[in-house]
């Protein structure tokens, strides 16, 4: 995937149209209002300030001793005021609009993003170059509202220039011009410092990851006994500030290296604001010309300068994020999963793999797995054995959907898994994989119930799935019972802390949530690693009596495996023998060799 290029002003300009045109789709109001908002916001000012100076002319006036001068200068008070308080309304109607529509915009980019993230062809998840473009992609749309709402400060901004520019002709093209010459050098410095910071900022992406999973691992109360164990803590504090350094102590070194140009650019426009109110200054003297000008002119030199200013920071601060839109736009163009159309309403009588055989996508390593060849009856127990690498996890994913097979076929009662629409196949699929997820923010009940969301909540079939795996007694020792959060950070609303588990707790409340969902083929990898053997023996005693399932299990326990009614023995991709557990004993082979020392 190549690198992300700088942006032409082109480039520029076409994003800003298209963040603008996608806020209008979302949020068609809100976006009028903002945009209206920015015209006002350019203008009423200079209005204010029109007025004002002419408070001030008169105010001299009638000191002087001009008695219609007297009334004019209440009259122009009292409108000086009448716009500041317009000004004062519509900056608090503007800030909520501006929350609102943050909030609506914001939560519907994000959701379509992470509804596109989750629709991926699953190889995606472990390729690196869709990572680097999710992670830029995902910061777009982190910001994307308030992109929006840099873009209506440009706006306002250039309307605050171009309307300062415009009301110094009316009194001087000279000092209008002057102006406007003044304000280039700091625009020019400020987008070459821009660029040099993007440049600096995607070089360092890998640097910024690293960065962020050492203090993510770093903060995880579950990782902190092997930490300090290790002697990890100091290291990793170090290697932190390394990655920092390397970051951070070159965004610096850019900034001083343009610090010499700011400077100069600095310079010109007090410069220029210096002239022009000289100019005026004398010009009011010798043509004795109305004193409120000086007032005038010093705040439109003011106002232009600041705003060109503001302009190029505001542009600055979304340059990057505007670049982003690119990535945002390409991620979002990833071909979701191609799911097939074929509906499956029960479960299928038998399941084959013939001549399977696979590799990871755009990985240059041999076939994980080769030729894989055979079948799986309905109700049937089946165990697939094999050392770590065999390719016994990658078998799931393949029969599970996830990745489909480079060669050969996976056949769901004669049909390719491919043609299946997947959201009908995954719901007759029940799956404990060796990295379940615990879900901390939910209670134990939760926890369980999340088996099977699609579903009205069944409290009987719950009670059923606790105890079936061996977690009710732990359960009800819980402060709350089953309405007890699992994790010593969350706490509820009566401030009742929650209750962490161990391990083995955890993998019994997964696999309850396995059992609750309660489907028709149970595929369990590794499910009773860190359950003891006693409690194993009575749970799969129990899943194995139940012959209304089919139950695929990957074990390195061979009193898991011997109730299996037939069990495959994977050896470097390959299935090398096939038998029930005695057949296999008896064999000598290699399935002997593994569990040998379990036998005695």
């Amino acid at each position: 995937m190549p690198k992300q290029k700088t942006l032409t002003l082109a480039q520029q300009l076409k994003s800003i149209g298209a963040v603008a045109l996608m806020s209008f789709k979302i949020a068609p109001g809100a976006v009028i209002f903002k945009l209206l908002g920015s015209v006002i916001n350019a203008v009423l000012p200079i209005v204010t300030t029109y007025f004002a100076a002419r408070t001030t002319t008169a105010l001299v006036s009638a000191y002087g001793g001009n008695q219609a001068a007297k009334s004019q200068v209440i009259i122009l008070i009292l409108l000086t005021a009448a716009f500041g308080l317009i000004m004062t309304i519509w900056s608090t109607l503007d800030n909520y609009v501006q929350i609102k529509m943050r909030y609506v915009v914001e939560t519907r980019v994000s959701t379509r993003m992470f509804d596109h993230f989750l629709s991926l062809d699953f190889w995606r998840y472990d390729d690196k170059d869709t990572a680097d473009l999710y992670d830029r992609a995902q910061k777009f749309s982190s910001f994307f509202a308030w992109i929006f709402d840099r873009i209506a400060t440009i706006i306002s901004q250039l309307i605050s220039i171009i309307a300062s520019i415009v009301a110094l002709v009316a009194v001087s093209w000279a000092i209008a011009l002057l102006v406007l010459v003044a304000v280039i050098p700091g625009i020019y410095v400020q987008f070459k410092l821009s660029r040099k910071q993007i440049k600096q900022w995607n070089k360092n992406v890998e640097v910024r990851r690293k960065l962020n999973l050492i203090e993510w691992d770093m903060l995880q109360p579950k990782l902190i006994s092997e930490l300090r164990l290790y002697g990890m803590v100091n290291y990793l504090l170090r290697l932190r500030t390394e990655l920092r350094d390397k970051d951070e102590k070159h965004r610096i070194e850019i900034e001083r290296e343009t610090m010499p140009l700011i400077l100069l650019s600095n310079v010109i426009e007090a410069l220029a604001e210096i002239i022009a109110l000289v100019y005026i200054g004398l010009k009011i003297v010798a043509q004795k010309q109305p004193i409120g000008q000086f007032v005038f002119v010093q705040q439109l030199v003011s106002r232009a300068i600041s705003s060109s200013t503001s302009l190029v920071s505001t542009i600055s601060s979304i340059d990057e994020d505007i670049a982003n839109l690119i990535d945002y736009e390409q991620f979002m163009k990833l071909p979701a999963y191609n799911n097939g159309s074929k509906q499956l309403h029960e479960p299928p009588e038998e399941i084959i793999f013939k001549d399977v055989s696979f590799h990871y996508p755009g990985k240059k390593t041999p076939d994980v797995l080769r030729n894989i060849t055979f079948s799986i009856k309905r109700n049937q127990n089946i165990a697939i054995v094999g050392e770590n690498g065999a390719g016994k996890s990658t078998l799931i994913k393949l029969l599970t959907g996830l990745y489909h097979p480079t060669n050969g076929q996976i056949l769901i009662d004669g049909a390719p898994l491919q043609d299946l629409d997947i959201k009908t196949w995954h719901q007759q699929l029940g799956v404990l994989q060796q990295e379940f997820i615990t879900y901390g923010f939910a209670t134990a009940k939760d926890n369980v119930r999340y088996g099977n969301v699609e579903k009205r909540y069944n409290e009987d079939q719950l009670m059923t799935a606790l105890k079936d795996a061996e977690a009710m007694d732990f359960t009800a020792k819980l402060p709350k019972g089953l309405d007890n959060f699992v994790n010593n950070w969350m706490q509820d609303d009566e401030g009742n802390k929650g209750t962490g588990l161990s391990g083995g707790q955890w993998q019994r409340i997964a696999l309850a949530r396995n059992f609750y969902r309660n489907a028709p083929i149970i595929i369990l990898d590794e499910p009773t690693s860190a359950i003891d053997a006693l409690a194993e023996d009575r749970i799969f005693t129990r899943l194995f009596q139940n012959r209304k399932r089919t139950v695929i299990t990957i074990s390195h326990r061979l009193s898991t495996i011997k109730k299996a009614d037939v069990i495959y023995v994977l050896k470097d991709g390959e299935i090398t023998e096939t038998g029930t557990h005695d057949e296999l004993i008896r064999m000598k082979g290699y399935f002997y060799k593994m569990f040998k020392s379990q036998l005695r």
